[in-house]
């Protein structure tokens, strides 16, 4: 596709690094079994085992590859994936690579929402999933510690943050403009000379990495940046990508519940920066205080589901897709509604993500070592801890108090919690969850497995 020439095949012979599709296959589909604990955990597989293990890519050249995906749109984890595999086997490496990244987490979510869809008033599921939302509570915060301690580096970095959260969370100033205002000045501060916006340097990998001994002497064509290449690329993949939405729209009008997860979906996958943990806070804002497709405690649940499983995070969103589509089915039938909503929600989802990196990633190749690109990164990484805050406080607000009031006046926008409400076995629950992973450093799935039998027991004992 795109780059490829139907006679063409990618062979580790062909791209100059002896690296197999069937041996690149076996290690993508480890990583994408492995891909627990959201974007962090799984950038960090990726970099054990491709960096470290397999010495396929360099450290900075990996480096500069993520550097690229988190100033993207959408998950940066699968698109870090699309991204190295389309610098070892051109397009469809990529494909390969990042739909392996996604595959294990769509069966995993599309079961789960099956389950909750049938059973998710029942007594013992609701136990569990209460449980889910104390630990997945704890895990947002741990969030939001990692990657501040890498992002906040100095008061520039700190009082971005301060100011994206206080825009996000007290005046409802919509994410793509925080994300926006943030990269403009990292831009222009690091081209201004300001070392607050300069690059980390990070300490080096080896030197004889795969890909980087592939494009020492000849660069592949593929890497090569050109119009008419980019062309073909928005034109296959915007086909892809929004043909399913029109027909969509024009069989069924707007007012059709899977014409508006088409069209939301869509519009999301242009907008949010920042990873899973970002994404949900525009996703909330919309998915449940306009569109009424879920609850808040069914977003929480939602990325409990998420947190369990291997893939992005922002698989959660297949679980939206699902719930929408199964309350309002039309003339199919709820099941069968909801697994169409899911799937749908997926593809509108994913397709971009595989556009951006295709289309964007040989342009970025020649910018290793821009300046003003790495300040603008910075910039945004510093508002993202914002807005990740933000999102930890939303999913307390929702987790530990069972009423809130809206404030809408003098411009601001947000919601204040009933103090009389506070649900106390909740409050337990979450500062036991936050003390197993701050103090006794214990993992995601540990966690999450105690606090679900944690949630079982309260319901067995009458607290819940």
């Amino acid at each position: 596709m795109s780059d490829i020439a139907a006679n063409e095949k990618t062979t580790g012979a062909d791209v100059g690094h002896g690296i197999s599709f069937g041996e690149a296959f076996r290690v993508w589909l480890r990583i994408a079994v492995l891909s627990f604990g959201g974007p962090a955990g799984q950038i960090a597989v990726m970099h054990r085992i491709l960096v470290e293990e397999k010495n396929w890519i360099s450290e900075s050249r990996f480096l500069h590859a993520l550097n690229y995906c988190m100033l993207l749109p959408g998950p940066e984890a699968q698109q870090l994936a699309t991204y190295i595999g389309w610098l070892l086997h051109r397009t469809a490496g990529g494909i390969m690579a990042g739909g392996l990244f996604i595959l294990p987490g769509i069966i995993a979510i599309m079961g789960l929402s099956y389950i909750y869809a049938a059973f998710g008033k029942v007594g013992l599921v609701e136990a569990l999933f209460f449980g889910l939302k104390a630990a997945v509570l704890a895990i947002v915060i741990q969030a939001v510690v990692r990657v501040g301690k890498r992002a906040l580096r100095n008061r520039i970095m700190i009082a971005l943050a301060a100011i994206a959260f206080v825009a996000i969370f007290f005046f409802n100033v919509p994410f793509p403009i925080i994300i926006i205002a943030a990269g403009v000045i990292g831009f222009f501060g690091a081209r201004s000379g300001r070392s607050e916006f300069a690059a980390v340097e990070h300490g080096g990998g080896k030197n004889a990495a795969a890909v980087d001994s592939m494009l020492g002497d000849v660069v592949p064509d593929h890497i090569r940046a050109s119009l008419p290449r980019a062309l073909k690329v928005s034109a296959v993949w915007l086909t892809l990508w929004l043909v399913p939405v029109a027909a969509l729209l024009i069989a069924f009008g707007q007012a059709n519940v899977f014409s508006q997860i088409a069209l939301f979906f869509s519009k999301m996958a242009m907008v949010t920066f920042g990873g899973a943990y970002a994404v949900l806070a525009y996703v909330a804002q919309q998915a449940v205080e306009h569109y009424h497709w879920v609850q808040p405690g069914e977003m929480l649940d939602g990325l409990g589901m998420a947190e369990t499983t291997p893939g992005p995070l922002i698989m959660v969103l297949q679980f939206v897709g699902f719930m929408a589509a199964f309350r309002d089915p039309g003339t199919l039938s709820p099941m069968l509604a909801g697994t169409f909503g899911g799937l749908l929600a997926t593809w509108v989802t994913f397709t971009p993500c595989f556009l951006w990196i295709f289309l964007g990633a040989p342009f970025v190749e020649t910018l290793r070592g821009n300046k003003g690109l790495a300040g603008a990164l910075g910039a945004i990484t510093a508002a993202v801890v914002g807005v990740i805050l933000n999102l930890s406080i939303w999913f307390a607000l929702h987790t530990i108090f069972r009423q809130t009031i809206p404030i809408r006046s003098f411009g601001l926008s947000f919601d204040m919690p009933v103090w009389s409400s506070v649900d106390i076995a909740a409050l337990v629950l979450a500062i036991a969850a936050a003390t197993a992973i701050f103090r006794f450093n214990m993992g995601m799935l540990t966690v999450l497995a105690g606090s679900c039998a944690a949630g079982v027991l309260l319901r067995m004992a009458g607290v819940i």
